[in-house]
This record gives structure tokens, C-alpha cells and sequence, in this order.
């Protein structure tokens, strides 16, 4: 789980260093010390500016589903987190997480496109290419969590951007991996559609390019009974409060740190809690589920294990879509 803030404020002073190593990062790709390849074909990156939580995933696969509808041929490209092997890899959607991380594993089920991970998302887009080479198409390569990975060049760059980013500090006291001033570099902002305050704040700020509205939906299962909710993801919070919103009764909440890997003492204490709780479910993220593995039958065997879903529409999409298009020809 995040560090409590009292505990992040003792680390103000070390901010100075983190932003020296930010500017020493802008100086080596402004003078291609550190190269920015480009691929053959055209990327759209999807990122924020924060350390996850953000709805980067939802929106990756929601766009993959909208180009493809509109005619395009698309494949997402990814670092997977987590994953044993250094190799470029294409997705298979039958394998597990710790081969090609928890979040391309799930892009390549939900939109069942072609995903490929590699630590330098260049190293994954030549082997998209040459797999493109092959059957005869053209591509447009979606980036996800991208926005910092700046080795690889992009047409476009969707920043996602909420409340908390719009208020936040630098790592390591606050949450943002870059100042609210990398906003420039952006080609959209993607904003909540709740907080229309935001977009005027930003057009105050002088921002001219299209803002998108995001619409959250969370799928929650209906459970009879009460239930015990866990996750490994960078904002828990959010998902007890949307679990609740849906009129689940939340007996018990355990939240593990961003892409957990779930060991046999984890799931004797979820087990463990839940009973103690009387709980008549178990309830985790679809993320959650892909690195629970093989271990979520030991939770089946115990209790009900149900998942909840984010997925993120983009509000008037038709006007976004058309923008889309035109910028990528």
C-alpha cells in the first residue's frame, strides 16, 4: 500500500536531488546522449504523470477496440512489469503473468490483438513489425504507460491527468514522476468527466489542444452477503470505494503494494481474514487475478472468488476518434 503522507513529508528534501536527475535525463535526450528511436509505423502513447492508479490500461484497451472498429490494424506495445525474461515477446493470451506481465497479459485477452513486451518498448515494436512484415499490413502501435518512455518516438501522446496529479508533488514525497510542467509535451489530456473544473483550470493555464472526458465504469458483480475485497494495485482505495458504491458490504479490505505477487502466506491470510469476517465472497481486480495464478484455485477452494472490472469510455468519442484518424492519416 502507498506510504502514509506523514511519512512521505520527511522525504521533501531528497525532492532537489529527484528533479537534478530529471533535468540531467532532459539534457541527455535533448542532446541524444540517450537516442530517441522511431519505428516504421505510428505510436500512440498512453500515460500520466503520476506512479499508476490511473486508468493507463482501461483506456489502452478501450482505444485498441475503437481503431480497430474504425479500420486500423493495432497492436499495444509494453514493458511488462514483472515478467523473468529480458527477450522481445509477442502475448500469448494463454500464458501467465509472470511471462509477460499482468497488464499485456490482459490487453491481449480483452481486445485480442497482437501485444509485445520488451524492456525497450523499440526492441518490442521491431518484432510487431516484422510480424506485420509478414502478414502484409500496416500498423498503428499503441503505447502503454508511455509518457516517461521517451527512447521511443510517438506522434501522439494522450496524458492522462486527475485531481490529484493537478495538486501533487514529485517522488519520493509525492506521487508525480514528472512537474505538472512535462504537460507541454502531450498531444491530449484525458481528464475525469466528473471534474469539469480541471478543464477549466487547464484552458485557464493556456492549454489549446483537445481535452478528452473519461468516463470510469467499474463492473461489480452482484454478491449476496458480505465480502472480503483485496488487490495489489497503486490506488486500493479506489477500488474499495467503487466496490462499495456498488452496494457490496465490504467485511474486510487488504491492499498489497502495485503488482504484487501473491505467495502461499498471502493467501492463507486472505482466506484467514475473510472467514474470521464471515465473509460469503472473495472480491479482487481482474489484474489481481492474472498474478494470483494457479493460487487462486487454493482461494476458490476456501470461498467464491469474483472480479471486479474498470473500463473507461471516452466521452464523445466519435469527435475523438475522428481526431485520431486525421493525425494518423
Amino acid at each position: 500500500m502507498s506510504e502514509p503522507f506523514s511519512a512521505r513529508r520527511l522525504l521533501l528534501p531528497l525532492v532537489p536531488l529527484y528533479r537534478s536527475a530529471l533535468g540531467l535525463r532532459e539534457l541527455r535526450l535533448r542532446t541524444g546522449i540517450e537516442p530517441v528511436r522511431r519505428l516504421r509505423y505510428p505510436v500512440v502513447s498512453v500515460g500520466n504523470l503520476s506512479t499508476g492508479g490511473s486508468g493507463k490500461t482501461p483506456l489502452t484497451i478501450s482505444l485498441a477496440k475503437l481503431l480497430s472498429k474504425k479500420g486500423f490494424h493495432v497492436d499495444a506495445l509494453s514493458r511488462g512489469y514483472g515478467r523473468k525474461s529480458q527477450l522481445a515477446a509477442r502475448v500469448n493470451p494463454d500464458g501467465r503473468a509472470e511471462e509477460f506481465g499482468d497488464e499485456p497479459l490482459l490487453i491481449a485477452r480483452e481486445t485480442g490483438l497482437p501485444i509485445y513486451v520488451a524492456p525497450q518498448r523499440y526492441d518490442a515494436g521491431v518484432l510487431a513489425e516484422k510480424d506485420a512484415t509478414e502478414e502484409n499490413r500496416a500498423i498503428v502501435h499503441l503505447l502503454d504507460d508511455g509518457f516517461q518512455h521517451r527512447q521511443l518516438a510517438r506522434e501522439i501522446d494522450i496524458l492522462l491527468l486527475d485531481r490529484r496529479d493537478w495538486q501533487g508533488g514529485l517522488l519520493p514525497a509525492g506521487n508525480l514522476r514528472e512537474p505538472l510542467s512535462a504537460i507541454r509535451r502531450a498531444s491530449i489530456i484525458a481528464i475525469p468527466a466528473d471534474d469539469p473544473e480541471l478543464e477549466d483550470e487547464l484552458r485557464s493555464r493556456g492549454w489549446q489542444e483537445p481535452i478528452w472526458r473519461l468516463l470510469r465504469k467499474m463492473e461489480v458483480p452482484a454478491i449476496t452477503g458480505s465480502v472480503a475485497a483485496f488487490c495489489g494495485i497503486a490506488r486500493p482505495e479506489q477500488f474499495f470505494a467503487g466496490l462499495e458504491a456498488a452496494g457490496l458490504r465490504l467485511t474486510s479490505r487488504t491492499g498489497f503494494r502495485d503488482h504484487h505477487v501473491y505467495t502461499t502466506g498471502d493467501i492463507e491470510r486472505l482466506v484467514s481474514l475473510a472467514c474470521a469476517a464471515k465473509a460469503t465472497a472473495l472480491i479482487t481486480t481482474d489484474k489481481d487475478l492474472l498474478r494470483l495464478g494457479e493460487s487462486a484455485a487454493a482461494l476458490r477452494k476456501a470461498l467464491p472468488l469474483e472480479t471486479a472490472r474498470l473500463t473507461i469510455d471516452i466521452e464523445d468519442q466519435d469527435t475523438a476518434l475522428d481526431w485520431l484518424s486525421e493525425r494518423l492519416g
